[in-house]
């Protein structure tokens, strides 16, 4: 077995990067916003009055289920760790990643891994195959948006460029069969990725990523085959909940299905979703391109009550995370001291 490192490097690169694409994102939802319109941030506040003691009870427990599913690919990718185990992982790593710069998010994974008995390797490469899963479901997600554009007779506009992100999503599936189909497949992959790599940052090692591929192959071929499948179900199901949060708070603050319906909600969050690659999410962006389509089929009289929606969607979907992470941290770190006062010191 090969020993699986993290190794600890300069934050300062990720950071910039960070930086980056959250100040293009904040242009972006800058130029949507003002194409939408100006906001009426006091009919905004009227809407978010509207919300009752339960509803927010109601929207954390689909967000509870939303978290489930999004972690369900760990258990599914790496022997020995449960639902549960994995929902713990998901959700600390979630907290290690708002509040530590990478890759202390892995390295916490790992930790957490080795403490339920998986040998780091098996952790490292389920963490990659889960990471590599959500994005082919990310990208792929205007897909079904087209689909609802055809089943609902609707022009696709400027969504065609969203193409682009289905194509990305192919070529990760495509990388990932090649890797998996043979051992000079993999090696191969592994080369030429890290010398298309080198091009852009010129310490990467292209036989390294060649012997990275190989042994991501030999950690992960064991449990692909069932678990690729069920992993694009879970994965699914989390993005369907995802949308069921955001069709309810439209509805909790007056947004009603006589201004937008299911459809309306679903094709707005689907082609948005590839731009979460941006920094928490894609706060911002994200949001601002939803409020453009939901305006667009609602009518500008729904703005200010889509935006209050928007707000609440992002507290459930971006904070409530991190708060279960903090407490997902906090029960992986009892049973572990748990565990180890009920050990016997050694004679």
């Amino acid at each position: 077995m090969v020993a699986v490192k993290v190794r600890p490097h300069s934050g300062r690169p990720a950071w910039v990067m960070r930086c980056v694409l959250l100040a293009v994102a904040l242009v972006i939802t800058y130029i949507v916003v003002r194409l939408v319109g100006r906001i009426d941030w006091a009919a905004v506040w009227d809407a978010l009055s509207e919300l009752t003691w339960w509803q927010p009870i109601v929207l954390l427990a689909v967000v509870v289920v939303r978290q489930v599913l999004n972690a369900l690919p760990l258990k599914f990718y790496i022997r020995g760790v449960s639902a549960y185990r994995a929902t713990l992982n998901d959700l600390g790593a979630i907290l290690m990643s708002v509040i530590a710069p990478p890759p202390s998010d892995l390295a916490l994974r790992v930790t957490m891994f080795t403490s339920w008995g998986v040998p780091a390797a098996k952790g490292v490469a389920g963490t990659l195959m889960n990471t590599l899963t959500f994005y082919i479901v990310r990208f792929s997600a205007p897909a079904v948006g087209f689909v609802l554009l055809l089943a609902t007779a609707r022009p696709p506009g400027l969504r065609w460029l969203e193409l682009l992100s289905i194509l990305v999503a192919v070529t990760i599936l495509v990388a990932i069969l090649l890797i998996l189909r043979s051992e000079g497949l993999a090696r191969t992959v592994g080369s030429r990725v890290g010398r298309l790599v080198r091009r852009v940052r010129k310490t990467v090692d292209p036989d390294a990523w060649a012997e990275a591929c190989l042994t991501f192959r030999a950690d992960i071929s064991a449990t692909f085959r069932r678990g690729f499948p069920r992993s694009l179900v879970a994965l699914t199901g989390m993005l369907a909940a995802d949308v069921l949060v955001l069709l309810l708070c439209l509805r909790f603050v007056g947004v009603y299905p006589s201004d937008v319906n299911l459809a309306d909600v679903a094709i707005a969050y689907l082609f948005a979703y590839p731009l979460t690659l941006f920094p928490f999410s894609g706060i911002g962006v994200v949001d601002a391109l939803i409020l453009a389509a939901l305006v667009e089929a609602g009518g500008d009289a729904i703005e200010p009550a889509a935006v209050a929606a928007l707000v609440v969607w992002r507290v459930f979907t971006v904070g409530v995370p991190v708060l279960m992470g903090v407490g997902a941290v906090g029960l992986w770190r009892r049973s572990v001291a748990g565990r180890n006062a009920s050990e016997p010191e050694p004679g």
